[in-house]
């Protein structure tokens, strides 16, 4: 008898998963933020939740709310519990996304829109479910000032998971990421430069720019021989096309007109509203003691409201159903009011705790004045190691806050940077070399600059060993070029 081809097996297995809490979201939420979007966030759950309030100055001053026992200012309800169903459980999901970066000190009233804002009103027009809108919004606020997309999709599919709860994969981000390449200017959301430049041809072709004789030769340029592009090996790409370099030049001054840093006229508004950074801590120094604070003037203190608890123990004193499930929704608000408090605090201690640490391993660079020669090597893991906090959360806490030092304002990315070895066998900051790489590069003869090669001697003399590649690999993080591009 012929066997089956189309017979199914069942099979069962189990697997362990890991979600995280209402309460763990939302920290994780507020925690991103910075202190100016947290006053935003606080004073949008002021008016969406009536239990929540914020203490005036004189009720701060007069101590507890009268008849309250517990951290809230509220008396415990113990025997609300009998009121509480999954439904309770307060819910954030529809949270919006801010985009992080510096925040101006005085927002100006002006008629321009934002790089963001400008991105966002784009999207508005497509018919997007409530995911992808989401996803769209998310890859608008990770984009660069240039408005390139330089962080790798599975981190955002990673991202997206953690703060939105959507388990999304790289093809749906894909998709999104794709009809954000369609907006305007030409070239946004691109990955690299080469896809950045190609998008802007395709979109001359939509507009009949591939009438142009230069066009088809222009694409072939940037998609077989883009790293000789790169490199401006012009005369290696005539006859690699085999065009003469009539045609070549004609073709490359079309490309030079296309623009490298699309979301740069995007974002001038926004710049001009970045020139100044309100930090998040203050770092005061004085007698070789180190104070770090956290700036919060613009969060006020929050209560729940008493007259709410006030209300929920008179419902739960009849037991008719109109007052059960009145009882339930005063509850439910009073909740979310408490994990909201919670959640704030949480995120003060965090950001306390780590900056402490931070400010701790770099204090010989605070003490000094400043001197990035006294900057220890530091990654994010040491940090997590010292809190006690996950990796995931020291990033969060680092990735958008600033903090006020005596000399300037400095993001706490300042402080991370890894550690490059000595001739001596001890450790330098991967910033030190970089400074010492520039310095060399800048006081070179133009006319006979330093190859990689000669480079490594020079920094050996300065007591770093690296290999060649190694130097080339930090000169290309400077964005210098090779010497032959430096000689003049």
């Amino acid at each position: 008898m012929p066997k089956n081809i189309f017979a199914q097996n069942q099979t069962q297995t189990q697997q362990q998963t890991q979600t995280l809490s209402p309460h763990q979201v939302m920290v994780v939420r507020l925690l991103e933020l910075t202190n100016i979007e947290l006053e935003d966030k606080v004073r949008s759950e002021l008016i969406e939740n009536p239990a929540l309030e914020a203490v005036e100055p004189d009720a701060m001053s007069a101590g507890p709310v009268a008849g309250g026992d517990d951290e809230y200012g509220v008396r415990p309800a113990n025997s609300a519990d009998d009121y509480r169903t999954e439904d309770d459980v307060p819910d954030y999901n529809g949270w919006e996304y801010h985009s992080r970066g510096e925040v101006a000190e005085e927002i100006p009233v002006s008629a321009d829109t934002s790089f963001g804002e400008t991105l966002l009103e784009q999207l508005s027009e497509l018919s997007l479910d409530g995911q992808q809108r989401t996803i769209g919004e998310y890859l608008i606020g990770s984009l660069e000032e240039d408005g390139l997309l330089h962080k790798p999709l599975t981190e955002i599919e990673d991202e997206l998971t953690v703060y939105y709860g959507i388990y999304t994969d790289c093809a749906e981000i894909g998709r999104v990421l794709q009809m954000i390449q369609g907006f305007d200017p030409p070239g946004i959301g691109a990955r690299t430069l080469q896809e950045c430049l190609l998008l802007q041809l395709a979109r001359e072709e939509e507009n009949g720019g591939s009438l142009s004789p230069a066009f088809a030769l222009q694409r072939r340029i940037l998609t077989e021989c883009y790293e000789d592009f790169s490199k401006k090996r012009w005369s290696v790409i005539a006859d690699r096309l085999g065009v003469d370099d009539e045609e070549c030049r004609e073709a490359l001054g079309e490309i030079a007109r296309l623009n490298p840093r699309p979301g740069a006229s995007l974002a001038e508004s926004l710049s001009a509203s970045r020139q100044q950074i309100i930090p998040d801590f203050t770092v005061e120094i004085q007698d070789e003691t180190i104070t770090v604070s956290l700036d919060s003037l613009y969060v006020p203190e929050l209560r729940v409201s008493n007259e709410y608890q006030q209300m929920l123990d008179g419902q739960m004193q009849s037991g008719s159903p109109e007052h059960k499930a009145a009882a339930q929704f005063l509850k439910q608000k009073i909740d979310a009011a408490k994990g909201f408090i919670a959640a704030v605090k949480q995120r003060e201690k965090t950001l306390v705790d780590t900056m402490n640490v931070i400010a701790a391993e770099q204090s010989a660079f605070l003490l000094s004045g400043g001197d990035e020669s006294q900057l220890k090597p530091m990654i994010l893991e040491d940090i997590a190691r010292a809190t006690g906090y996950d990796v995931s959360t020291v990033s969060r806490v680092s990735n958008s806050k600033y903090v006020q030092l005596p000399w300037g304002i400095f993001p706490l990315k300042y402080f991370f940077n890894d550690a490059v070895a000595m001739n001596d066998g001890g450790e330098r900051s991967v910033r030190e070399l970089y400074r010492c790489l520039q310095e060399l590069v800048d006081t070179e003869d133009k006319g006979s600059p330093l190859t990689d090669t000669e480079l490594m001697e020079k920094l050996k003399e300065q007591g770093f060993t690296m290999a060649r590649r190694t130097v080339a690999k930090y000169r290309e993080q400077l964005h210098i070029p090779v010497a032959r591009l430096r000689k003049e």
